[in-house]
């Protein structure tokens, strides 16, 4: 065999090698992506100040199971989507979204608001991550934001809301997300930027609460 022949030999297994990894590296990527985690940008207010505009954000989509195909089964299921809970999910009126707010209320729970006050099970829920920036008040029958008559949450769905609650555009509006649309839930803010001053040093690797 000659220098030459060795040569070419070598590089030809460096790239087998290379290309082996890379399509190993891609296979990992899909399947942790499918199964794991899932990244996801923050692109409007509805969850300030918990998440803001320009929040790159990790998702657990594992904690909930991962949806066996062809079945309504979800495999292993840790937990069930619980109040307090931020997920992401597909929006009901645009399957090709995907929205992100905070459990409220689940399946079995009535939820009603009285003049921005939210009570679950007949009981005030007091979040302080909850914020309000508009003092008007609207009535019940000119719009559901402030007010909204008592609804039970059927099973299997939920009952979501943004943290910035006069600008969310949520359940209050559109009805509930059912648990089979559950995509996930927001752990981790892991970069942060706005237009000014940039980037927000403070929030990378913040756990979402």
């Amino acid at each position: 065999m000659t220098e030459h022949t060795k040569v070419e030999k070598s590089r030809r297994t460096i790239f087998q090698e290379y290309s082996e990894a890379f399509v190993v590296a891609v296979i990992l990527a899909i399947i942790i992506r499918a199964f794991l985690v899932q990244a996801f940008k923050i692109p409007s207010s509805s969850m300030e100040p918990t998440l803001l505009v320009g929040d790159h954000i990790l998702v657990n989509k594992f904690i909930y199971g991962v949806r066996v195909p062809f079945t309504d089964m979800r495999w292993p299921e840790f937990k069930t989507p619980q109040r307090g809970d931020v997920i992401v999910f597909v929006y009901p009126e645009d399957r090709a979204k995907d929205f992100i707010k905070r459990v409220v209320a689940v399946g079995g729970d009535t939820i009603e608001i009285r003049d921005k006050n939210v009570l679950v099970n007949g009981k005030l829920v007091r979040d302080p991550k909850v914020r309000h920036l508009d003092n008007a008040v609207i009535p019940g029958n000119m719009n559901p934001r402030d007010n909204l008559a008592q609804v039970k949450v059927p099973d299997g769905a939920l009952f979501v809301m943004g943290d910035n609650r006069d600008y969310s555009h949520d359940s209050r509006f559109w009805g509930f997300v059912s648990v089979e649309d559950v995509k996930g839930e927001a752990f981790m803010i892991y970069y942060s930027a706005g237009s000014f001053p940039g980037i927000r040093w403070k929030r990378l690797f913040s756990i979402i609460r």
